[in-house]
């Protein structure tokens, strides 16, 4: 039977097993200049967007869906993770459209909607820190509202209906661990991601909670949050799939495992070797989709990500 390649990442997120190749995707494929000669739609500005008419707002869109079709096809990537800027419910409505206009059913298309806590950045991390001790009901005041956003925002996706899901993409983790402790994690973030997830799934839409690091001290908050799928699965912080494929692999779909620093900066070896430990792992039973630990990020080379997908194409295989 031919699947398509969104039916075969739906499948995967259910954690089902269907014949032939692993489903593969990247969140973002920042090469597209080298790929394509074209900007990422991430890389471009967009500060004259309201001084555009709208022809040529029109044709911006018409590149930015070639861009990411263009590289679902060259890198049979199952779905498209879009990005829109300016960022607006109607804006990307637009964008969708497009996308399917010109692709069809043939790719799951997903979004960003992680309205929860994430590592603060370097000029807000004290701040964060001391609201922790001085202000946690205003936290998670707060917290509650991001939600109710997200909410509101996703019912306006899915009655539209093109949109399959969303990435939840805000990073807990450090290398070393998550920036909260496991207590203040199920405090501040746990009950709001759980609510967030459960809402998505009730209009329809599936989710795929993203963060790097190491998820070990909260994976077990995580899971019981019921996303359909984990991603990073990150190696770099000593994350193994072997072991959560054991753990929880009845429970959810696991992307990625493949080490991104590696691909960077390791041999070619060790690509190859990285790889297949991820296929090894991630395959049996079905519930895996194939991806770096990170993205393909800018600076890393091309080449790199075509060893990667190499061993993909050989050994990512499910029998008849």
């Amino acid at each position: 039977m031919h699947y398509t390649p969104r039916e075969r990442f739906i499948a995967a997120l259910n954690r089902q097993m269907i014949t032939g190749r692993v489903p593969h995707f990247e969140l973002v494929f920042f090469l597209t200049m080298e790929a394509f000669g074209k900007l990422h739609p991430l890389q471009r500005c967009f500060s004259q967007w309201d001084q555009m008419e709208e022809k040529e707002r029109q044709l911006h869109r018409e590149d930015i869906a070639d861009t990411y079709i263009m590289t679902a096809e060259r890198y049979e990537h199952s779905a498209i993770f879009m990005h829109s800027d300016p960022y607006s419910v109607e804006e990307t409505i637009k964008l969708i459209d497009v996308i399917r206009e010109k692709s069809g059913d043939k790719y799951f298309l997903m979004l960003h909607g992680d309205p929860t806590f994430e590592i603060p950045n370097g000029d807000q991390m004290l701040d964060f820190s001391y609201r922790i001790a001085d202000d946690p009901e205003g936290l998670k005041t707060e917290a509650e509202k991001r939600v109710n956003n997200a909410l509101q925002m996703a019912e306006k996706y899915a009655k539209h209906g093109q949109l399959d899901g969303f990435a939840l993409c805000s990073d807990y983790c450090l290398n070393t661990g998550p920036f909260l402790s496991p207590s203040q994690f199920s405090e501040f973030v746990a009950p709001y991601l759980t609510k967030v997830v459960k809402g998505y799934r009730d209009l329809g839409l599936y989710t795929i909670k993203h963060t790097d690091g190491n998820i070990m001290p909260i994976i077990d908050q995580l899971v019981e949050a019921n996303p359909h799928a984990l991603h990073s699965i990150d190696p770099q912080a000593g994350v193994d799939i072997a072991e959560v494929k054991r753990l929880y692999g009845d429970r959810l779909c696991l992307i990625g495992n493949v080490n991104c620093g590696l691909l960077d900066t390791g041999t070619d070896e060790q690509v190859v070797e990285s790889a297949r430990y991820a296929l090894k792992h991630g395959m049996p039973g079905g519930g895996y989709i194939f991806s770096t630990s990170n993205c393909i990020y800018t600076g890393m080379r091309l080449s790199r990500y075509h060893l990667m997908l190499d061993v993909w194409r050989k050994e990512g295989n499910y029998p008849a």
